[in-house]
């Protein structure tokens, strides 16, 4: 995603910040529940490294991703 040590450092400061919202639960009507995917997407999101462009792998899936994109954009 980057190579950069200021973004690194920058998305490690963030990690104070991450919403604390009940885990497994639907707390901002994102469609999906809150859970680890939702942390890092939250975090990669609140540090401009766009989340929205990934994808899991063929065949796989990341509950709970859109979830940490919604939440970053609501604390902008």
């Amino acid at each position: 995603m980057s190579r950069d040590p200021g973004t690194a450092s920058y998305l490690l400061e963030q990690v104070d910040f991450v919403p604390a919202m009940v885990w497994g639960r639907d707390e901002i009507g994102a469609g999906e529940m809150w859970n680890s995917n939702s942390v890092i997407s939250w975090l990669l999101d609140r540090s401009d490294l766009n989340p929205g462009a990934l994808q899991p792998p063929a065949g796989g899936r990341a509950p709970g991703w859109r979830s940490g994109i919604l939440a970053a954009h609501r604390s902008d």
